[in-house]
């Protein structure tokens, strides 16, 4: 019913209203042991001489992480993240794999999406309700001055490409004079949708759709009680359709412009509607919709005239992915493409061979052996990288923690297979420098921003003083000799893998652990066989007493590094938070369980890897990182500019889309 109709039928009007952390729990003050944290920083005084047995000491806590008494004053060890009701955290759950799923463009860190009606941006004749998806009228229904209406409390992203959400009527109350739509930020909400500018509503009483005007042209059915409403916006043409029940009703909006959100709108007593935004299935099948577009999308790209230039892009992109093969490593296979292709490799082979043995080391955990592998085939690069060095030395710390770096191992036994490095898999991995999963993010490490890991100064140099190397020097000194790492190059031009693993060889002595059903079957000392694995336990430094005393003693030799740099360098947050990180593992009882635990994975080598490989790369005047991965991460960026101007097409031409 339009605005206009309604102003005819008014009764005499009164005055209308106007629009309207959980604390961790404190830890217990009864006497803990103080933890190995500790030790780092303050070093406990001889002991006085015997003249009785000590008394025991008091018992460790039953649960909980033990103080942080080492790290910097006023700073503590993260606190475990309070548990909510379980129900609620699995419809969160479900609710943001359903948005991911539907809108994985979309980058909610920059541009949230709409999830529920906003408390504020509501007129007061609107009540809300079942976590603000509920809205129910509350005012006098008398005259079109008592509609109100309600926002969402994000406008819709470009990035959506197709964005849809349904609105179940649960009552039509007594008139069902109801409308659903979008509006723009600022219009008034004591309208219905559709009756002002910037403003688009579908209106229940009489199925008329209105676009920035109080009188409605005719669209589609009336809406009552029980029907479901669904709101589509074509964020790729700038149009708009609804759905009833699961069925289109056709085009009801064109040249919509940029950033609507999602609003509903009611007037006379009883009416009530809930909102869905993808916390439930949708009953009108939009998946379908999206893939229709997205062919469209795909089929234009496809479709770019290339003209008399394909042979020199072409010639243009065996370049890119012979550097990168050379880039990670990637000896048989960067000679064997360019062989196939007639063209030269830049590095040398027996260069490529060295990085990959030290990436092969950083990659098993064996951080020491690393460090001193590229300081013998690179004497002065960590010299001039002092930053670089630190981060290498936190690494070989956390290693040490893990029971993985050569400096712990050969103190003790190996540890399980949970704190070992990466077990052998039947599948090659995708890189020697990256896990199974890089193959498929080739542009993350061009575009990453707000990186967990912490690497953004290693390219700042101390001009005024060379870090001391000593820290590093083994503490048993024993060489280890066994067989070659049992993760075969990825070869994916029919190089086969007898070829593959012999072009390995001697390339990196690696130690290697069989397992069978996670049962340690050898070790090279015999500390594991024939275990059951029930009874193994991560444990630190792999259970060493030993290798637990030389673990704190290179903590404090760590420590007393990052106190040299901060003299002769500055000040440097990443690495104070580098280092204070690294700490805090040993404030807990298990620290692979913590919320600093992930540290521990194996997967955070990688990063170290990436940044030591380019640092060596730009000895040989090479690109710190490979054409093909800035061509990805250009692609990616121009993808985000698309989004943040409005073209929805960006949402279905993913760079991810095409690796595939």
């Amino acid at each position: 019913m339009s605005g206009q109709q309604q102003q005819q039928q008014q009764l005499p009007l009164t005055a209308a209203p106007q629009a309207s952390g959980i604390a961790a729990p404190a830890a217990s003050a009864g006497p803990a042991p103080a933890p190995a944290a500790a030790l780092l920083l303050h070093p406990p005084p001889p002991p006085p001489p015997a003249t009785a047995a000590p008394p025991p000491p008091p018992p460790p806590p039953a649960a909980g992480p033990l103080p942080v008494l080492g790290l910097p004053a006023g700073s503590s060890a993260p606190a475990a993240f309070p548990h909510g009701d379980p129900a609620l955290n699995e419809q969160e759950k479900e609710l943001k794999r359903r948005l991911k799923r539907l809108y994985p463009a979309v980058d909610e860190q920059e541009t949230p999406l709409p999830r529920s009606w906003s408390p504020k941006d509501k007129f007061s004749y609107i009540g809300l309700s079942q976590n603000n998806l509920r809205v129910h009228y509350k005012g006098h229904g008398k005259t079109p001055k008592d509609a109100a209406s309600v926002r969402a409390t994000h406008p819709i992203p470009a990035a959506c490409g197709i964005y849809y959400f349904e609105v179940k009527i649960v009552s039509k109350g007594r008139d069902g004079y109801m409308g659903i739509g979008l509006s723009a930020q600022g219009v008034n909400m004591n309208r219905l949708p559709g009756w002002d500018k910037h403003s688009y509503g579908y209106h229940g009483d009489d199925g008329h759709s209105f676009c920035s005007s109080g009188t409605g042209q005719p669209y589609g059915p009336t809406f009552t009680t029980g029907d479901v409403i669904g709101c589509c916006v074509n964020l790729i043409n700038n149009t708009c359709f609804y759905t009833k029940n699961g069925h289109s009703l056709g085009i009801a909006f064109t040249d919509l412009p940029p950033n609507l959100y999602p609003t509903v709108g009611l007037q006379t007593p009883g009416e009530v509607v809930d909102a869905n935004f993808g916390q439930h299935p949708f009953v009108f099948d939009i998946e379908d919709y999206m893939r229709e577009w997205r062919t469209k999308i795909q089929a234009q790209i496809d479709r770019f005239p290339i003209g008399d230039r394909e042979g020199e892009w072409q010639t243009m992109i065996q370049k890119m992915v012979s550097s990168y093969l050379v880039h990670h490593g990637y000896c048989a296979t960067a000679e064997a493409f360019a062989r196939s292709t007639d063209q030269t490799v830049l590095e040398e082979l027996a260069s490529i061979k060295n990085r990959q043995r030290i990436q092969k080391l950083v990659l098993a955990g064996r951080m020491g052996e690393a460090i001193e592998t590229t300081q013998q085939l690179y004497p002065s690069l960590l010299e001039r990288n002092p930053n670089l060095l630190f981060a290498l030395k936190v690494r070989q710390f956390i290693e040490m923690v893990n029971g993985t770096d050569s400096e712990v191992r050969c103190l003790g036994g190996h540890s399980p297979k949970s704190q070992d490095s990466y077990p052998v898999s039947p599948r090659s991995f995708s890189s020697p420098s990256m896990s199974p999963n890089h193959g498929m993010n080739i542009h993350s490490l061009a575009v990453s921003k707000g990186s967990s890991t912490h690497f953004s100064g290693f390219e700042n140099s101390c001009s005024n003083g060379v870090i001391s190397n000593k820290a590093y020097q083994s503490y048993c000194h024993i060489k280890h000799q066994s067989t070659n790492l049992n993760v075969p190059e990825l070869n994916n031009i029919n190089v086969s893998r007898s070829q593959q693993v012999n072009s390995y060889t001697s390339d990196v002595d690696m130690e290697t652990d069989h397992y069978s059903n996670g049962v340690a079957e050898t070790s090279s000392n015999g500390f594991l066989n024939e275990v059951d694995s029930s009874q193994l336990r991560r444990q630190l430094c792999g259970g060493s007493q030993a290798a637990i005393e030389r673990m704190i003693h290179f903590g404090r030799e760590l420590q007393a590094m990052s106190e040299q740099l901060r003299r002769e360098c500055g000040k440097n947050t990443t690495n104070k938070k580098m280092l204070k990180d690294a700490f805090s593992l040993l404030a807990y009882s298990d620290p692979w369980s913590s919320p600093v635990g992930n540290q521990l994975d194996p997967i955070q080598r990688e990063p170290v890897c990436s940044v030591l490989n380019s640092a060596i790369l730009e000895t040989h005047n090479l690109p710190k990182q490979p054409p093909l991965a800035l061509a990805m991460g250009q692609a990616s960026q121009c993808l985000g500019l698309m989004a943040r101007s409005g073209i929805g097409s960006c949402a279905f031409a993913t760079v991810e889309d095409y690796l595939h």
